[in-house]
């Protein structure tokens, strides 16, 4: 069981540098779009760095399909090293771009470049720390062991909140958009590096070796996913519409919707995110672990229903720019979020056969969150710039739960039993 647990935190922990790097990027937006899209209109500026972030995450499909290929060819463990390797490189190097008041447009260019070439390396990290995990772990134990992937992924996201958070208490607003912004990105090296050294130790995945003594080595592993799998590969793309969206919306988005829409503005805005996001950690495996006992199905239906029902009203509470309301509405969230997202790793990862996993995840999940989940925050600032209704981004959540909930109820997976 230790050793059990040991390979969970190893294949797990690039997450942590996969969400830290997306999160720092999505809380200082503001200031990015100042250093690298200067404009008269605060709306302007934030639509194009939104934009920015969303060109990295529609690379994923392309990450998704190398890292696929990669992980069911030549195993997880070589998938996962490679991943993190190239998520390093480009993080470090936005923290050293010189800005638009230095080179001009070419600034921009850069950013730009650097956050595409980072979303290919991403398109393979998450999925193949499900497909890893998920195969290491016991089969009554699979939801919780599953939801750990996120745990960390989520552990980013803290960590950058954090992150955010001290700089903002250590350093003037001047210094914060001169150089400050600088230090999370440069910092991500230190993260990448723990991740690094406990995957070089892990060993390969007792499932996949199995399946690779049977693959047809003639055959692309991405061809045959999608030959033999498409259908369900749709199916779970319509699943993961809430998934993607909701985090990115509810946690990464909120702390600028707090700061730079709202008016008055909420102050607080990133120790009110860290603290619901402590919440969320505590659910998550709580979910996952609920999804063991009472299966996956209902407790991924039952929190696509109350987001449906509540993420309007939670809005509602959330524009009377009061920090306690606010505070009550991002903890509601929080239990949102992870009843959707802790059951969903292992579930995903029991939809498809061993020899095909990392492929048909890497398509579905990574076509989804590029299209939906990094576009969270474009969409979410466009629909209240376009209808100066602050409360719109909820109605485009509803939208999404109730696609996810009908593709769930078409799905029929078989939970808990031998890996197929």
């Amino acid at each position: 069981m230790k050793k059990a647990n040991a390979h969970v935190i190893a294949g797990a922990f690039g997450n942590v540098l996969e969400w830290y790097d997306f999160a720092v990027f999505g809380f200082l937006a503001p200031i990015i779009s100042s250093q690298f899209f200067p404009a008269d209109d605060r709306f302007a500026g934030l639509i194009k760095v939104y934009g920015v972030f969303a060109a990295g995450y529609l690379m994923r499909p392309l990450g998704g399909v190398i890292f696929g290929h990669l992980g069911d060819r030549f195993g997880r463990k070589r998938m996962l090293e490679l991943s993190i390797l190239m998520m390093a490189l480009p993080t470090f190097l936005v923290g050293c771009l010189p800005t638009h008041a230095q080179i001009g447009t070419s600034a921009a260019a850069l950013l730009i470049f650097l956050r595409l070439a980072q979303g290919v390396s991403i398109g393979g990290e998450l999925i193949g720390s499900m497909s890893y995990i998920v195969e290491m772990a016991p089969a009554e134990k699979r939801g919780l062991y599953g939801s750990w992937t996120l745990f960390t992924a989520i552990g980013g996201i803290l960590v950058g909140s954090l992150t955010i958070t001290l700089l903002r208490g250590l350093l003037d607003a001047e210094a914060l958009a001169a150089w400050g912004w600088r230090i999370p990105f440069l910092f991500g090296v230190a993260i990448a590096g723990v991740g690094i050294w406990l995957r070089l130790g892990l060993p390969e995945s007792k499932a996949f070796e199995q399946a690779s003594e049977e693959q047809d080595s003639d055959r692309s592993p991405v061809v045959r996913a999608v030959t033999e799998a498409g259908g369900r590969i749709a199916q779970l793309s319509a699943l993961l519409a809430l998934f993607a969206t909701g985090f990115y919306m509810l946690f990464v988005w909120m702390p600028t919707y707090y700061t730079d829409i709202l008016d008055p503005p909420i102050p607080h805005a990133f120790v009110i995110n860290s603290i619901s996001m402590v919440v969320l950690l505590v659910f998550l495996p709580l979910s996952g672990a609920l999804s063991d006992r009472f299966g996956r199905r209902p407790v991924l239906l039952s929190g696509m229903i109350l987001t449906a029902l509540f993420v309007y009203p939670l809005f509602v509470v959330v524009d009377t720019s009061r920090v306690g309301f606010a505070l009550a509405a991002q903890l509601g969230f929080a239990v949102l979020v992870a009843t959707v997202q802790g059951p969903m790793p292992a579930y995903m990862a029991e939809m498809f056969p061993t020899r095909i996993r990392s492929s048909a995840l890497g398509i579905s999940y990574n076509v989804t969150l590029g299209l939906l989940g990094g576009t969270a925050p474009l969409v979410a600032t466009w629909l209240i710039s376009s209808t100066g209704d602050l409360a719109s981004p909820a109605l485009y959540l509803v939208f999404l739960s109730v696609v996810s909930a009908v593709a769930l109820l078409t799905l029929r997976v078989r939970e808990g039993g031998p890996l197929p």
